[in-house]
């Protein structure tokens, strides 16, 4: 027929190739229970390589990396296959009628149809797991062109400022050198310049901001560069220096960049850095501050500029803002007198500020005369490197503090290395074994009284808190504090200070000799040469040694004054020795963040310790069976992010929790529990409820459920972390029912007397990979919350859930969240659409962080959010473009405050 197409084939072939379909669809049902099992057996390994990865891209999500794309699809498409194949396999109608163990065929279509999307999901199992092995899974997030940096007042930089900027904007300048005595405002000045690049200079594709500081060597500067740029990984610190410098110049040749070097004392060679020379073709700029102008000629400056102390007018103002109005309101004659102690500053800012701030509670003329006096007198010393009498004037401010407990604190801190951010509760830990605060009762009254004293020397001006939980010292305020300790003082001190000094070996051993505080803090000491002979020495520092991996059993032979010892940081160390028994006066012991492995029971010998600091050990370690509990005169236990605490660890670290009970001296605690067994022990150990200060519940197996009351009871809990708790889904604002936490979704009884007052001490909470969590309603509940950092949740929708809130109702009242809150980081939560639904006062707000949460588009602000505060709010620049704000005047009130990261 016309357009018809005809074929014919023999009958055999025929019969042949249906034969071959019907035997391939047969295969099927024959295989079917087979192909159950060998499911089952794909679906748990990739459950397993799915919980593997989500574990590193958590690990690697707290280093502030960045998971690649293509780990996250597979990580969602993983979540998705498990489901699918999960409901696959438990549906319960259709594998009832099927035919299991052979081919007969009953039901045969549904088996048909059964056995083929068994065996299809047993290859898409197989192959998603092999496309899971990954090697690397997250890298640095894209760093912002520019970081924003906390900035005071300028006061008396303006025109300054506007000089190096005119420069900065000219195309033949490349590199500007600001040089000036020590505490003249060269980094102050340097911050306002980085400031308005990120405000007003577009074109720059990266701002690098170094601290480089005395003795500085190139390596620490590549690393801090590399950090900047996303160079920096887990390879990277066993690249030669030249390596280095090649991967940094193959990253920045090709880029506009702006490098501020802050703080120089020598040349620095840039092509050793791997930093391209900025000339007018690639249009980077360098600026640098320095104390020397002859730095700026070995640095080859285009400009520079010389900050100088302010003019007698501008340093009057800032002189008179530090002060306060209200003293010189409080006599006629004040003002005159004040001016005449301005006059004694010779304009320079950092001695305007510090002595000002002293000054601000002298209320009677006799005070400000004697003040003249005492500045009059200080110009008759005169000390090298200065260029003019800085020290004895910041020096007045020392003395004007209020006792000698408070100077010694301050000298303290200089036994930290340049420009070193100090942990608040690891130094006031150490001030208390050191015996420079009061005897108390209690260890959190002893801390009270630390943190007061940080308070007053911060309000002096003699130490700068860069956040709520560290601290960091001026170079210049150092120097004059280890003028005092080391020199004008120095048989009363006896420092010896050689922190950050690159030093590969222990000092000589006649270096020791009558020291009673050594500092070796920041070096690259490996080994010991001999046995040092001091037996005055009290305080030896050597934290952040990462080289350093065992030490000798005759190091600490001649040390029997030893008190105070600290290895924090040094993370190669994993062994003590035995000998270190001999220190029988040893009061404080250091040993977080290394990698030891296990405390020898010799350790018994220390009948003194007082605090014991195991923290974030990078390893399990093994606590010897009675020793913990033959420490008996112990007031301190720090084990918060290590493991001793698992019960899957060595048996004899499972009594540990009893040992504690044994203590009678115990005071202050933190703890990490990684099982629900260990957790149903700790909250029966009612007696450690009294003086737990921090707690973490790590990787909780098969927990679905946790009735955060049973937590409630504990009034000296300042942190909780939840982390890694896969299975949980809910935290439940309810008293847990009669039962023990040893089982999943079993919980553990408590009693809670008023529950709108629980929580009270609560001031940081972490949550962080805990994947099936959809809120933390419960928050509402701590009312005098400071942190609250949510990070790797991936089903993380609401903060606070409204419904979940109007269900306890009663419980809550009318609490408000959030009200204290000073710093909120959400990182990493794909799915949160919501912190709260209507706008919080947010009292005492200082930083909101938003990063990686693509569906939040809206922050609870309205216009009278946050009044009177300095608030930053950090997230990707895309993110901020799309915020939803409450009306015009909050996005006017509140854009300002924007900070690209």
């Amino acid at each position: 027929m016309g357009n018809v197409c005809s074929f014919q084939l023999p009958f055999d072939t025929i019969i042949s190739r249906c034969w071959d379909c019907v035997a391939g669809q047969v295969i099927y049902p024959c295989h079917l229970e087979e192909n159950l099992a060998d499911l089952n057996t794909a679906l748990d390994e990739l459950k397993e390589r799915r919980n593997d990865v989500e574990t590193r891209v958590n690990i690697a999500g707290q280093q502030k990396l960045r998971p690649l794309d293509e780990v996250r699809g597979w990580l969602s498409r993983a979540e998705t296959m498990v489901n699918e194949v999960q409901l696959l396999i438990d549906g319960p109608e259709e594998i009832k009628n099927l035919c299991l163990g052979g081919c007969c065929f009953k039901n045969c279509k549904p088996t048909l149809n059964f056995s083929k999307k068994v065996a299809k999901r047993l290859r898409d199992v197989k192959d998603l797991k092999g496309k899971g092995d990954f090697k690397v899974v997250a890298t640095e997030a894209p760093a912002p062109p520019v970081v924003q940096r906390p900035s005071d007042s300028a006061l008396g930089l303006e025109s300054m400022c506007n000089k190096v900027w005119s420069a900065f904007e000219q195309k033949h300048v490349g590199i500007i050198g600001l040089y000036g005595v020590g505490g003249v405002g060269k980094t102050r000045l340097l911050t306002e310049i980085n400031n308005k690049i990120g405000v007003l200079s577009g074109g720059f594709d990266v701002v690098i901001w170094v601290v480089v500081s005395k003795g500085f060597y190139i390596g620490r500067l590549q690393d801090d560069i590399a950090k900047r740029i996303g160079l920096f990984n887990g390879i990277w610190s066993d690249k030669t220096p030249d390596e280095k410098a090649i991967d940094i110049s193959e990253i920045l040749r090709e880029k506009k960049i702006v490098l501020l070097l802050d703080d120089i004392w020598e040349r620095v060679d840039l092509s050793k850095v791997g930093i391209p020379v900025p000339t007018q073709e690639n249009g980077s700029k360098l600026i640098f501050t320095t104390r020397s102008t002859e730095v700026c000629g070995q640095m080859r400056a285009h400009k520079k500029f010389q900050v100088q102390c302010l003019p007698e007018e501008e340093a009057w103002k800032l002189f008179e803002e530090h002060v306060g109005k209200d003293v010189f309101d409080s006599h006629p004659n004040i003002r005159g007198l004040a001016q005449e102690v301005a006059e004694e500053c010779g304009g320079l800012p950092l001695a305007l500020i510090t002595i000002g701030r002293a000054m601000a509670c002298k209320n009677t003329p006799e005070e400000w005369k004697y003040t003249i006096e005492v500045l009059k007198k200080s110009a008759n010393f005169v000390f090298p490197n200065m260029g003019d009498e800085v020290y004895p004037l910041l020096k007045f401010s020392y003395d004007s503090l209020p006792n000698e407990m408070v100077r010694s604190c301050l000298l303290y801190c200089s036994l930290f290395s340049e420009d070193n951010e100090i942990d608040k509760e690891w130094l006031i830990d150490i001030w208390i074994w050191e015996g420079f605060l009061d005897e108390h009762d209690t260890i959190s009254e002893a801390q009270n009284q630390g943190h007061h004293i940080l308070c007053s020397l911060i309000h002096a001006c003699l130490l700068e808190e860069v956040n709520d939980w560290k601290i960091k010292m001026h170079d210049v305020i150092r120097d004059m504090c280890l003028w005092i300790a080391c020199g004008c003082e120095a048989e009363k001190w006896k420092f010896f200070v050689r922190a950050g000094y690159h030093l590969t070996q222990m000092p000589e051993a006649g270096s020791w000799k009558g020291i009673r505080r050594m500092s070796l803090m920041k070096n690259e000491i490996e080994d010991q040469t001999e046995a040092p002979n001091c037996p005055d020495l009290q305080t030896l520092f050597l934290n952040e040694n990462r080289r350093l991996r065992v030490i000798h059993d005759d190091f600490f032979q001649f040390m029997r004054g030893l008190k105070v010892l600290s290895f924090c940081g040094s993370n190669g160390l994993t062994e003590l020795p035995v000998a270190i028994a001999k220190l029988v006066s040893l009061e404080y012991l250091d040993l977080s963040w290394t990698s030891i492995r296990e405390l020898p029971i010799e350790l018994k010998a220390l009948q003194k310790l007082k605090c014991l600091n195991l923290s974030c050990i990078f390893s399990p370690i093994t606590i010897p069976r009675g020793l913990i509990s033959g420490f008996s005169n112990l007031r301190i236990l720090r084990v918060h992010h290590s493991y001793p605490f698992d019960e899957a660890v060595e048996e004899g670290n499972e009594c540990l929790l009893e040992e504690l009970q044994c203590l009678n001296h115990l005071n202050a605690l933190s703890l990490s529990v990684r099982s629900a067994f260990v957790l149903d022990r700790y909250l029966n150990a009612e007696r450690l409820h009294n003086y737990t200060e921090a707690i973490g519940l790590e990787i909780l197996k098969d927990i679905k459920q946790l009735k955060i009351l049973s937590l409630a009871n504990i009034k000296s809990l300042r942190t909780l972390e939840v982390m890694e708790c896969k299975s949980l889904e809910e935290v439940k604002m309810e008293w847990a029912e009669e039962g023990r936490m040893i089982k999943a979704q079993s919980h553990i009884q408590t009693s809670v007397s008023a529950t709108q007052h629980c929580f009270q001490s609560l001031h940081g909470v972490i949550i962080s990979g805990c994947s099936k969590l959809r809120d933390i309603t419960w928050l509402i509940l701590a009312l005098n919350l400071s942190v609250v950092h949510v990070i790797q949740c991936d089903e993380m929708e609401e903060i606070i859930n409204e419904i979940k809130l109007s269900q306890v109702a009663d419980l809550v009242g009318t609490l408000t969240p959030f009200e204290t809150l000073k710093y909120l980081k959400l990182e990493f939560l794909p799915e949160l659409k919501g912190i709260y639904w209507n706008a919080l006062p947010f009292s005492c707000i200082k930083e909101i962080s938003v990063q990686n949460c693509p569906k939040l588009r809206r922050l609870p602000l309205n216009s009278n959010s946050a009044k009177g505060n300095k608030i930053s709010i950090k997230g990707e620049e895309k993110w901020s473009k799309e915020l939803q704000w409450e009306d015009e005047s909050t996005r006017n009130a509140f854009l300002p405050c924007f900070i690209a990261i």
